[in-house]
């Protein structure tokens, strides 16, 4: 969804979302040309092995079960527009300020995240784009000054005793095409095992998620939940995060960690997300947004009318593809954006207490998408004033609260 406030969606997109699609609905320039339905086999990713392993300094961790973590879990609440920012035509060696700042946010504060947590909020979500931060010619090294903003802004949560998830957001080296699935494999397990290594003392109170919604971009499956080459390079893709965090030191082999399938997709995506056997730390990630007429399309309707529907039908799907068989779920991106209409707040904190009581109901916790937008005519989806730390729309937060209840 991260899309910068007062950007216009265009109907290329808006027929594709209403032809299935759920999540992020961030145009980006296509930088692989569409694929042939051949496949380069790709018989052997290899994933590095660091030589060293520093000591698990966690040992609890090794028992504990994704599923027991996700169940401490209740709402949750994304720094949405601020490291993902990408293109901001800036140089990766400019201070990380002057890319957090991108999109019209201003920097992160402790004192924001200590509202946020103080509000009720125990799940932090901080969207990370890494790509311009890599250096290329030095095997795709993260920026060190980059990184170390991303641990800064990870602490405020961390040292609260709250849970944080960071991720690999607008990245556009993962479109998932087979002629593209080596150098995919390969980026990814190069950013990763930096980002595990800085982080590998961290307890369970971090988690990792490995891709926020890898999908073709603009083509025509971009956001109806993909296809075969889509979903097997995607849980191809899945397979070599999983693989390099269990390979590194400290307490990533415990580490809980989330996978997306196609998009991040709620309708036909998420049907092809496949689980690793033997791994009890994975969580199922995806992202909804439902109604969509109501929650996300700019120029749908303000009111939500009670219309239950689509909200049911995706709790049901999670719940018979992954919740009865005791792997658990999370809905990283959800929200209904502001409207000017007449009753949109009430509307939209009787829609929130709806929709995760019902995600409840099955233990899953629901991230709200805050871009930190309040004016203008793109997807206006901020709740707190990121200035002055007031709520701006108190029945929705309201509504948050009570879905938990």
């Amino acid at each position: 969804m991260k899309r910068k406030a007062g950007l216009i969606l265009t109907g290329i997109i808006t027929m594709a979302i209403l032809l299935g699609g759920c999540g992020e609905k961030q145009p980006a320039p296509s930088l692989l040309p569409e694929a042939s339905a051949e496949k380069d086999e790709i018989e052997n990713i290899e994933v590095e092995i660091r030589e060293e392993k520093s000591v698990n300094v966690n040992s609890e961790m090794e028992t504990m079960t994704a599923k027991e973590v996700v169940a401490q879990m209740k709402n949750g609440w994304n720094l949405g527009n601020t490291m993902d920012v990408q293109n901001a035509g800036s140089l990766n060696t400019l201070s990380p300020q002057v890319w957090e700042t991108g999109w019209g946010n201003p920097v992160t504060t402790p004192e924001l995240i200590d509202a946020v947590i103080e509000k009720g909020f125990n799940v932090i979500r901080i969207p990370v784009t890494w790509n311009d931060h890599l250096l290329v010619n030095e095997d795709y090294k993260i920026v060190d000054s980059w990184m170390d903003r991303v641990q800064e802004i990870v602490d405020y949560a961390y040292d609260k005793g709250v849970y944080v998830i960071i991720n690999t957001h607008h990245e556009s080296w993962y479109y998932p095409y087979y002629d593209n699935e080596e150098q995919a494999a390969k980026m990814l397990n190069a950013v990763w095992s930096q980002i595990a290594d800085r982080f590998q003392d961290y307890d369970e109170h971090l988690l990792f998620e490995g891709m926020n919604e890898p999908r073709k971009v603009g083509t025509a499956v971009e956001w109806t939940g993909g296809d075969k080459e889509g979903w097997e390079v995607v849980n191809n893709l899945n397979t070599v995060f999983i693989e390099t965090i269990r390979n590194a030191g400290g307490n990533n082999p415990y580490r809980i960690l989330l996978i997306p399938g196609y998009g991040a997709n709620c309708w036909e995506g998420i049907r092809h997300l496949e689980i690793p056997e033997g791994d009890n730390k994975i969580v199922a990630s995806v992202h909804a947004y439902e109604p969509y007429d109501f929650a996300l399309d700019v120029k749908g309707r303000g009111n939500w009318n009670q219309d239950t529907a689509n909200i049911d039908r995706i709790m049901k799907s999670l719940d018979d593809l992954f919740i009865s068989k005791g792997i658990p779920v999370i809905i990283g991106e959800f929200g209904a954006m502001f409207k000017p209409v007449e009753g949109n707040e009430a509307d939209r904190g009787e829609w929130a207490k709806y929709y995760v009581g019902a995600a409840g109901k099955l233990g899953i916790p629901c991230i709200w998408w805050d871009n930190g937008a309040f004016k203008g005519s793109g997807e206006l989806f901020g709740l707190i004033d990121r200035s002055t730390y007031e709520w701006q729309y108190p029945l929705v937060v309201e509504g948050l609260f009570k879905g938990v209840e």
